[in-house]
């Protein structure tokens, strides 16, 4: 049995998964409507990866005998005046995500929760390649700054990345 304090917080952090998801998604659209097809196919695959994280936190609130309770999203930020740009936010959010779920692994140490201790480690993994992705493509758009060429070479690149739905037992957990 999950304690009232970790479901409320892990409720949260659904939220905050799912928000990201729906960042991620606008960035997409916001990319396909500037041309940039490469960096919305990357941003697409960056919103399914966080409803995977969603349902993740999900997953283990029901196995643990807790209630899942949806949160009200915000509209998230819709243009931007770069990729660059586009991608220091995503940066930013993903370091935000890694407050959170490092505030969630100390209530959980302070809890004395280990099944919790367990789901959070993979996260805290998770985190670090999160922001490592987004920190390479923020320095690589500043080295490119304005030359095009660059920008579409990297765009292209980004547009290889392909989403790759987590077997069951990587999903453990997940109501995926």
């Amino acid at each position: 049995m999950i304690g009232k304090k970790m479901e409320a917080a892990i409720n949260e952090q659904i939220r905050e998964e799912t928000f990201s998801a729906y960042l991620y998604w606008q960035m997409s659209t916001w990319f396909d409507s500037v041309n940039l097809s490469g960096f919305a196919n990357y941003m697409r695959v960056q919103a399914q990866e966080e409803m995977v994280h969603a349902l993740k936190f999900a997953g283990f609130l029901i196995d643990r005998g807790g209630k899942v309770s949806l949160k009200a999203l915000e509209a998230p930020k819709n243009s931007w005046p770069s990729a660059l740009a586009a991608f220091k936010d995503a940066y930013n959010h993903e370091c935000h995500i890694t407050g959170c779920i490092n505030n969630l692994m100390a209530l959980a140490r302070k809890e004395n929760d280990n099944a919790a201790i367990l789901l959070l480690d993979w996260f805290v993994t998770e985190q670090v390649e999160e922001e490592k992705n987004a920190d390479e493509k923020v320095k690589t758009l500043s080295l490119i700054g304005d030359n095009g060429h660059g920008l579409l070479m990297l765009d292209r690149e980004a547009g290889a990345r392909v989403f790759t739905p987590p077997t069951a037992g990587a999903a453990a957990g997940a109501a995926a």
